[in-house]
């Protein structure tokens, strides 16, 4: 899996929570190989606190006394930054940089690299960058915690590579002839509680339609559906001063 080949980079970071942080956005997205170059004393307590669930990755972090070092077995590196420049006119979105890193990461290793939390990657960094990464912000405020930078661009590559599958829904769309019954049941329901007049009801009902064909109703929505119109058309005729009983059970037809 070419996540495996991706490799988080932090540069002397500042604070051991944003380290903590790091590995628990890691350990979301589906990355582990964590490093830390050039490293500065950071508090290990607060980076274990931080990183909740994800300590293995804290665990197995890997420094490098160069940031050269850290990269130098990695055929693609990237590297983060919200300045610009000259040099810096190639700079790209996560979004659209994730694939050119996981294309990469197929045969080699790839590293992402973030600068310290003072003063964020500066040239010389930068001229070990293959790429450079600028995640979007607002003009008025470009700069992003450590770990939120890190999770945005993993979000980016997680996603891109396929690893997340979409909730698919349990109920099938409901088909045209139990869309029509559950249409006919709400007309009889609108013109019952005076929504509607008869000769208008056709007029009426185009709107209605129109609002259920928005997004797909399932058989489960349109049964749904149907029961609030037999309960509300049932309590209408028969409901007086006590309180309701349950209205007739579902048709077999409903179920079609």
């Amino acid at each position: 899996m070419s996540l495996a080949n991706i490799r988080i980079v932090l540069l002397s970071p500042l604070y051991g929570g944003n380290v903590g942080s790091v590995c628990r956005a890691m350990a979301n997205m589906g990355l582990s190989d964590l490093a830390i170059a050039a490293p500065r004393p950071y508090d290990r307590k607060e980076a274990r606190m931080m990183a909740c669930h994800a300590t293995q990755i804290l665990e197995t972090i890997r420094e490098y006394p160069t940031l050269a070092a850290a990269v130098a077995d990695c055929a693609v590196v990237m590297g983060t930054s919200a300045r610009s420049g000259l040099y810096r006119q190639h700079a790209r979105s996560p979004r659209e940089w994730a694939g050119r890193a996981l294309e990469a990461a197929q045969a080699s290793k790839v590293a992402l690299v973030f600068g310290p939390e003072d003063n964020g990657l500066d040239n010389v960094d930068l001229a070990l960058c293959t790429q450079i990464i600028t995640i979007p912000a607002t003009e008025e405020y470009l700069s992003l915690n450590l770990s939120q930078a890190v999770l945005v661009c993993a979000y980016e590559l997680f996603v891109a590579s396929g690893a997340y599958a979409p909730r698919q829904e349990k109920s099938p769309e409901a088909p045209s002839a139990l869309r029509e019954r559950m249409y006919a049941m709400w007309e009889q329901l609108l013109l019952k509680v005076g929504f509607m007049e008869r000769d208008k009801a056709e007029h009426m009902m185009l709107g209605v339609r129109r609002i259920f064909a928005r997004g797909p109703l399932t058989i489960d929505d349109v049964r749904i559906l149907m029961g609030i119109a037999r309960q509300t058309e049932w309590a209408v005729t028969h409901v007086g001063g006590s309180d309701p009983a349950p209205a007739p059970a579902p048709q077999a037809e409903d179920h079609l």
